[in-house]
């Protein structure tokens, strides 16, 4: 059907006993495009993507994938769906051409098919030149890189990405939005799940934000972030501010040792009470993170 979403999820729960992980959460993720679900640890992001590709059936609700229910269609979704988990669970004994090898076998793949396949993606991940390396001799970012590649090995039309760039160092983070915008380019579906404010802002045309298994907000990062924050965000040391600071008549969030003024021109911010001598605070335009602190009272790295 034209126009039919990728993923639809209406009323979506999930639960781990008296847990509720998945809280009645309802969105859809359009054909082509980077779809990202932006939390905190313990958010319900992973467990919302579990339940994708029936890794962990859902406990109620509706959802459906190309059309297909994961629970009764999981076998056949998982040939058109990749999944880069959180882990870099790749086979340590065996080399990149043959962890991609083994795993190409799982969805019949062999021979000159095969062979045509890992020619293609090893540029795609600059991994060419490490194709007889063993997994110890890899850094962490072209593991990383080895994970998603082995992901696409089966051409899916869905990729579900959790947490793909934890750890990584900047230059190994920019590799794989690379890859993800090449992904997306070519018209394959995304979904991200993330705690990095910047990953999400840079990489996803929609996202959610959820919070202990609710969905707060929904829409594009930039609509967001213009819907329910002035234009501007002045980060300070609680201990450069006088104590009346409460009282300039800014709209402020206050999180352990920072006060986050909010104004629409950096003019206002010439009510600040700095005490004498302090430094003085980032001016920097508002973001995804300040919409979370605002809505929850908690950053997205919280634990």
């Amino acid at each position: 059907m034209p126009g039919r979403p990728v993923i639809r999820a209406r009323n979506l729960r999930k639960c781990f006993g008296e847990l509720t992980a998945v809280d009645g959460i309802d969105f859809e993720v359009n054909a082509g495009e980077c779809f990202g679900i932006l939390g905190p640890n313990g958010a319900g992001k992973t467990s919302t993507m579990r339940m994708l590709y029936d890794f962990s059936p859902r406990t109620s609700g509706e959802l459906e994938v190309f059309g297909l229910d994961p629970v009764t269609e999981g076998v056949r979704l998982r040939q058109v769906i990749g999944v880069v988990q959180q882990s870099n669970n790749l086979d340590f004994e065996l080399t990149v051409r043959e962890n991609l090898e083994v795993y190409g076998g799982y969805y019949g793949l062999r021979g000159r098919q095969l062979r045509e396949r890992l020619a293609e993606l090893l540029p795609f991940m600059e991994l060419s030149d490490r194709a007889e390396a063993r997994i110890k001799q890899l850094s962490g970012g072209m593991q990383r890189r080895l994970v998603i590649l082995r992901a696409l090995v089966h051409k899916p039309r869905l990729v579900i990405f959790d947490e793909p760039t934890t750890g990584l160092d900047p230059q190994a983070r920019h590799q794989i939005w690379s890859v993800l915008r090449k992904l997306t380019g070519e018209g394959v579906t995304v979904v991200l799940t993330t705690h990095y404010m910047d990953e999400a802002e840079r990489l996803c045309d929609r996202l959610v934000i959820m919070d202990r298994g609710k969905i707060l907000h929904n829409g594009a990062p930039d609509r967001l972030i213009a819907e329910h924050l002035p234009r501007l965000v002045l980060e300070v040391g609680s201990r450069d501010l006088d104590g009346g600071w409460r009282e300039s008549g800014l709209a402020f969030e206050h999180y352990g040792d920072r006060v986050f003024f909010m104004a629409g021109e950096e003019s206002d911010f010439s009510r600040v009470p700095y005490l004498p001598g302090s430094r003085k605070g980032i001016l920097r335009p508002a973001n995804l993170e300040d919409l979370f602190l605002k809505l929850t009272g908690r950053t997205l790295i919280d634990e």
